[in-house]
């Protein structure tokens, strides 16, 4: 093969999707994969990477390039129109993906494969996703007896049904509650939440000011105004989504979703011949049992609790000492917090926003790159653009386009809440021409408001570290076998690992030093606001620590657990785990379940616990550059070879090792996180 490479970096072409068009075009690539794939099989029975690895990829990528564009607008820019496309394709990629799966001959030809004396002319790469691709036949139910491999083939599509269905509920009940506040009644909330909910309340024709539920709106509410009734309305409104209570009680309720969610889970996992779906679960991650995944979450409790308990009695004590408050209720943790953070450190959030304007803030975060990495980032401005707020950016590596990103920043209307990266094109390899890879990141933060432009707070400013760390593991890969490439095939307890990991600079004074710049000055952080920013780094970090093991311990043993149910069940659960590891009260009205998409809605069921899994990789990875440097260049290279260029081509135990030397370990999360080992 020649050594010179075609570069292909194509971008999808918004404008010209036509909802009407999407659904017959997905299921004209769907039928035309499987007439190609029967033909294959039909061609040799000699099989090799090139007539049957490397076909099947291109007409997978085919697919993924056609859907991916519409399921990305499908969360960012929702219609009626585009839902109906996006759902009406769910069950035909989902009867696809279980056909694939399934299919016996293609297994066989698989397996041939991986068994013949050719094998060994695989690469390391090849070789790792045909392992993938064979545990995954098994997982697919490839070895079911016909009639039980129809049911599984039932029960998948189901459960996507289910997923976007869930997903679909929160977003209407997210955007179906608003309020219209006077001035009086948003005594205490800072002028730059005052001023978007004022925008919002003239975009939307009415008088005075707009709040809602999207982030941006409600936090700042629940955070810092002085009116304990609008707080407990707008958390009432927002933890109450999707469900039997609240201001729509049993519209888009979840309950039934979640319920036959759990019930089809538990029978897919027992046909294949586990327990439970946890089992399942784990089959595809780092972790090896249940057992060790609850002894890991309890672990943390045990070394954490204490910690937060004695963080809980301290705010109790504040408000009734300072506020005469004999009650914090829910609604007034955030509120209480943000003064008694306040009064300790001098120093709030809003503080900080007039230094971290977006632009600045994007700025640095590129620089960080670019020295960690020598890699340069630079906006592209002609594009084929979907929404206003999007902008466009190529990843240069001396000089050399080497990937793509959209950068897609802003809370909106009909925008799925939450921040994510998503890939866009993955990086492969076709005969002659490399496809660079081309990411969606995707986040939620208040919009420019007037003349004045986007503020982030600090917590956003790590959201944006953290997707961008996502971005830089799909981006700089050095595969070219889809299979393993940035993260695919990557287990989705280390996933986190690259995220997490970059979300450490937003806390080095060496690195805020040009990641800052006050929007009107472009004066960095002070001095002594810097100072007390990092003296309250970890703050209430024991109480913060308590509701991610909540939700891990939530999410692990309902899965494990399920025997059968209802709503009240899954509640249930909720409030034991609550009782053993939560420290704040919870009113009986909330139904946090309803809306949490993570495991109903995404990939996280049974894998929500992968946050803190990866976050002691994280913590322990930085370690390293904390002993060498955070700049070091030679230990960023290390980085960027043993875990952001390998992918998933090699087992992330193995590539922690080969980057730190030794095994993990989680003393340096906890020291990170300002919790007594």
């Amino acid at each position: 093969m020649s050594n010179t490479l075609i570069q292909s970096s194509e971008l999808p072409q918004f404008s010209r999707i036509d909802t009407a068009d999407v659904e017959p075009t997905v299921r004209k690539l769907i039928e035309r994969n499987k007439a190609q794939v029967e033909l294959l099989l039909n061609s040799s029975t000699h099989y090799t990477a090139q007539n049957l690895l490397d076909p099947i990829e291109e007409l997978d990528d085919e697919l993924t390039r056609a859907f991916s564009p519409v399921s990305h607008l499908n969360s960012v820019l929702s219609s009626d129109e585009l839902r109906a496309a996006y759902n009406a394709c769910l069950p035909l990629l989902s009867e696809y993906g279980t056909w694939m799966g399934q299919h016996e001959a293609l297994y066989h030809a698989y397996q041939q494969l991986a068994d013949n004396s050719d094998a060994e002319s695989l690469d390391n790469a090849q070789r790792k996703a045909l392992t993938n691709a064979l545990r995954d036949f098994r997982l697919a139910g490839v070895a079911l007896p016909g009639d039980e491999k129809k049911h599984f083939g039932a029960l998948q599509k189901r459960l996507s049904e289910l997923s976007s269905k869930f997903r679909d509920n929160v977003l209407d009940a997210t955007n179906a509650w608003s309020r219209r506040a006077t001035k009086a009644e948003l005594a205490g909330v800072p002028d730059t939440a005052l001023a978007g909910a004022k925008q919002a309340a003239e975009q939307a024709g009415v008088d005075g000011y707009l709040i809602n539920l999207e982030f941006p709106s409600y936090f700042p509410v629940l955070t810092y105004c002085d009116n304990a009734d609008l707080r407990r309305e707008v958390y009432e409104a927002n933890a109450t989504r999707a469900s039997d209570q609240g201001p729509h009680a049993g519209q888009w309720d979840n309950a039934e979703v979640m319920v036959e969610t759990l019930e089809l889970r538990r029978e897919l996992a027992q046909l294949l011949g586990f327990e439970n779906y946890t089992e399942l679960s784990l089959a595809t991650k780092m972790a090896d049992t249940p057992a060790q995944v609850v002894g890991f979450l309890e672990e943390l409790t045990a070394k954490s609790r204490q910690q937060a308990l004695r963080e809980w009695q301290d705010l109790q004590d504040f408000a009734r000492e300072e506020f005469g408050a004999q009650t914090v209720n829910a609604w007034d943790v955030g509120y209480y917090s943000e003064k008694l953070r306040q009064q300790r450190y001098q120093i709030s959030q809003e503080d900080i926003r007039p230094y971290l304007p977006a632009d600045k803030a994007l700025s640095g975060l590129f620089a960080v790159v670019e020295r960690l990495y020598g890699i340069h980032v630079e906006e592209e401005l002609e594009f084929d653009n979907y929404h206003p707020d999007v902008k466009l950016f190529n990843l240069l590596q001396d000089g050399e386009l080497i990937a793509r990103f959209y950068l897609d920043l802003y809370a909106r209307p009909h925008k799925q809440g939450g921040a994510w990266m998503d890939g866009c094109r993955i990086r492969r390899l076709s005969e002659q021409q490399l496809q660079l890879p081309v990411a969606y990141l995707v986040c939620n933060f208040s919009p420019p408001v007037g003349d004045q432009p986007a503020l982030l707070t600090h917590n956003e400013l790590t959201t944006l570290f953290h997707e961008f760390g996502h971005g830089l593991h799909h981006m700089l890969t050095q595969q070219t076998v889809a299979a393993v490439s940035g993260i695919n095939g990557v287990p989705w307890d280390a996933v986190e690992l690259p995220s997490q990991f970059l979300e450490n600079w937003c806390w080095e004074p060496e690195a805020l030093a040009f990641i800052s710049g006050h929007h009107e000055t472009g004066e960095p952080l002070p001095g002594e606001l810097l100072d007390n920013m990092l003296a309250a780094r970890n703050f209430q970090s024991g109480m913060q620590m308590a509701r991610q093991l909540e939700f891990s311990l939530f999410d692990f043993l309902l899965h494990m657990n399920w025997s059968g149910g209802d709503a009240g069940t899954v509640q249930s659960v909720l409030n034991e785990v609550r009782s053993r590891v939560g420290v704040v009260p919870i009113p009986g009205f909330n139904r946090f379940q309803n809306s949490f998409s993570h495991i109903f809605g995404g990939g996280y069921a049974a894998g929500y616990y992968s946050y803190k899994w990866a976050e002691v990789l994280s913590a322990d990875a930085y370690s390293r550059f904390e002993e060498d440097g955070i700049f070091n260049q030679e230990t960023g290279a290390d980085f960027r070879r043993e875990i952001l260029e390998a992918g998933g081509s090699r087992e992330p135990m193995e590539a922690f090792i080969a980057f730190r030397g030794r095994e993990p370990d989680i003393a340096p999360l906890l020291r990170h996180c300002g919790i007594a080992a």
